[in-house]
């Protein structure tokens, strides 16, 4: 494809790619990425920020070096923690650099010596972030990974059911879409601002809308970790129906009805 060939003709040291694109709702799995980037010696670092716990990462089967992610998102915790993983071979380079880094906080080797070494200091840790890490991580076992990535599977097929039965079609092909982060298309001349303000204010329901060449034009809505559930699904579509019809759309058929239609072929 053409981030293979652009990898072979331009060899760099390293690669980066973005797993979970949340700007525009699209999954990028990266074998094909990491298999091109690995044909010319290169390290890849994937963005797995919006897919931990939401979706499969599979680092080591995908080929990733390093890997990095957040707590907030698909494990349900507080903000503040960076979990990162690296390989054998990523590793091995970070201890033979000679060169110092650019910048105290993205210096692995001061954390690899901390972690691995002489436990030099380096920070002082946020530990009740770690408690609540452990607390989170915790009932991600309970559940079961697999379990976790199908319950997200499933209410990701009934909101695009619901939308779809709306007449609000995906921006993302289907088959590339995040499970996490759903960016339907407005209808022609409904204005984005006061759909979201609406839900909002009578729904307490907060939804983005698009960067870019999307602003206007798409709505992103988080359907992740614990708020990834058939009540949250039935309830959004129902309240974005009354705020489209407050904007004068009038939607091809029922969201709600169709979600629950869904949920009961399964």
């Amino acid at each position: 494809g053409e981030a293979a060939e652009f990898i072979a003709r331009e060899k760099p040291q390293v690669v980066a790619f973005v797993q979970a694109e949340t700007s525009s709702g699209a999954y990028q799995p990266g074998k094909a990425i990491c298999d091109a980037a690995h044909k010319v010696g290169a390290l890849v670092i994937a963005d797995c920020v919006t897919s931990l716990g939401g979706m499969p990462v599979k680092v080591d089967e995908t080929g990733i070096d390093i890997a990095y992610s957040c707590t907030q998102k698909g494990l349900s915790c507080p903000p503040g923690l960076a979990p990162i993983t690296l390989s054998p071979r990523a590793l091995e380079l970070l201890r033979q650099r000679q060169s110092p880094p650019r910048s105290w906080y993205f210096d692995l080797k001061l954390l690899d010596d901390y972690y691995d070494g002489a436990h030099r200091y380096h920070h002082t840790a946020p530990i009740s972030m770690f408690y609540a890490l452990r607390e989170g991580l915790r009932i991600i076992a309970e559940e079961g990974l697999e379990a976790r990535w199908e319950r997200h599977r499933r209410n990701h097929l009934a909101l695009v059911a619901g939308l779809e039965a709306m007449g609000l079609p995906m921006h993302v092909a289907e088959g590339k879409r995040l499970w996490v982060l759903n960016t339907p298309r407005l209808p022609e001349g409904i204005n984005d601002v006061k759909v979201r303000k609406h839900l909002m204010a009578n729904h307490g329901i907060e939804v983005l809308s698009g960067f870019g060449p999307l602003a206007g034009k798409v709505l992103r809505i988080g359907l992740m970790g614990a708020s990834s559930t058939q009540e949250n699904v039935v309830f959004f579509l129902e309240a974005l129906e009354e705020a489209l019809r407050a904007e004068g759309y009038t939607p091809a058929g029922s969201g709600k009805s169709a979600a629950e239609k869904f949920y009961k072929s399964l």
